[in-house]
């Protein structure tokens, strides 16, 4: 077994490491990592929950899946390890915040920084087989990354959710609109942004703007 969680989320989530899907989910993993190569790595797998325990969560971000390619994915949605080259989406997001906030282009792709301050990072399918989008989907990551959103929503007050695209947008479902800020846009996949879906939604702006309302210091975004 495999799971390195902040002690916050063990807490939060103890009961549904307990629940069945979770078991067979593991021992999917667990066989996938073992017979394929798949990312991210196995003690980068729960990266988006230590980087940023429960009780820090200001704003949350949902992607799909890890970045299939090699040396890629380091756990966090849209994020990269130094050293490689903005995949699209990554590219659009900092191309937003740089005209919404009048700042540089950021440097790095790795959104850790982020992660730091409050931001969860959450893929909804949190491994991926090299070379195949989606390859892990289905098989219940989907069912425990649901309850994650749900318990933020329950037992946390005020968070902004960013839901960019339609997969995202569908999550909107299990928050609770009346005590959290949920903001949602296309995709910044060069297919959404390019039509018009992405590009001047002020999403990063906007969520500064809430978090300092209800007394909660604003994410740095740039770096």
């Amino acid at each position: 077994m495999f799971i390195h969680l902040n002690s916050s989320w063990q807490s939060i989530l103890s009961n549904e490491f307990k629940k069945s899907y979770f078991e067979r989910l593991i021992a999917f993993v667990e066989k996938e990592y073992q017979t394929n190569t798949c990312f991210p790595k196995e003690n980068k797998i729960f990266a988006a929950f230590d980087c940023c325990p429960f009780e820090k969560v200001k704003v949350v971000i949902i992607g799909q899946d890890p970045y299939h390619g090699l040396g890629k994915a380091n756990g966090l949605c849209f994020s990269v390890n130094d050293g490689v080259a903005f995949p699209p989406s990554l590219i659009n997001i900092f191309k937003e915040i740089q005209t919404d906030l009048t700042v540089p282009f950021p440097k790095s792709g790795n959104l850790e920084p982020w992660a730091k301050q409050g931001v969860l990072l959450l893929n909804t399918t949190l491994t991926v087989r090299e070379n195949e989008a989606g390859s892990h989907q289905r098989q219940g990551w989907e069912t425990f990354t649901d309850a994650v959103i749900q318990k933020i929503s329950d037992e946390r007050e005020n968070i902004v959710f960013l839901l960019w695209g339609n997969f995202a947008i569908k999550k909107g479902n299990l928050i609770d609109r009346k005590r959290h800020y949920v903001l949602e846009s296309g995709h910044p996949s060069p297919l959404s942004a390019n039509r018009g879906f992405w590009f001047g939604n002020k999403h990063f702006s906007k969520t500064s703007s809430y978090l300092k309302s209800v007394g909660k210091e604003a994410i740095v975004w740039h770096y």
